[in-house]
């Protein structure tokens, strides 16, 4: 059964494995499971980063219902032959649900309203936004738009990604298992395997910061009566 998590889900490391395995009802000792996993070669070796001690830290408040704020963030890759494509990320702070992943060559402010105005069709409009200060971001089509239905823009600081902790740790889950696992070589191949990961992310992935729950069954144990129809 490790054998068949590990293939299914083959960026994951022995922690959220586990965590798989008990969601599917397996008891095994976690000790016996974790000899196992090391006799299989399954532990991964974790690339080593030096990283700057956050001098600042901002602490970020959770939302106690969705669509109090989403946060939203651009990332670039490349196609095997090298052509570059951007992604533009939204996900609720409430759940870390992912709303949408927009994947293209070139994503102007006209597509990020555009997406944001696709995924308010089934989702609601939000309360928030928080966001960089990329030139997408700060431009007169999205305030025209945020001021149309009601919406504070929040801006983090220049240099403070922590301050947008939420979407940049689904930003480092995203390239870790979908940018830095497959050689993509059409846009299209991107946005199909997105897709279907979005909705294991949703659906299937257990969350440390959601009481182990997925954002799909955090929603359902957590939402009100007013926001019962949203997924």
């Amino acid at each position: 059964m490790l054998h068949e998590a590990a293939d299914k889900y083959p960026a994951y490391g022995f922690s959220k494995l586990y965590k798989i395995l008990r969601r599917w009802g397996h008891v095994f000792n976690h000790k016996r499971v974790h000899r196992v996993y090391c006799l299989l070669n399954l532990n991964k070796r974790r690339r080593g980063k030096k990283r700057l001690p956050n001098r600042e830290p901002v602490s970020l408040k959770v939302p106690l219902v969705i669509n109090q704020c989403w946060s939203v963030d651009f990332m670039s890759d490349a196609l095997f032959e090298s052509h570059r494509f951007r992604t533009f990320n939204v996900v609720d702070d409430f759940n870390r649900q992912v709303l949408a992943i927009e994947v293209d060559l070139n994503l102007p402010s006209a597509r990020v309203v555009r997406v944001l105005e696709r995924t308010a069709a089934w989702r609601g409009y939000p309360d928030k936004l928080r966001m960089d200060n990329g030139p997408e971001f700060i431009s007169t089509t999205v305030a025209d738009w945020a001021e149309e239905h009601d919406i504070e823009l929040e801006f983090i600081q220049p240099g403070k990604p922590t301050q947008n902790s939420f979407v940049e740790r689904f930003n480092r889950t995203y390239r870790d298992e979908i940018l830095n696992m497959y050689v993509f070589k059409t846009l299209s191949e991107v946005r199909e395997i997105t897709d279907e990961w979005i909705t294991e992310y949703n659906e299937e992935r257990p969350h440390d910061s959601l009481e182990d729950l997925t954002p799909i069954e955090y929603l359902n144990k957590y939402k009100s009566p007013d926001n019962s129809n949203w997924m």
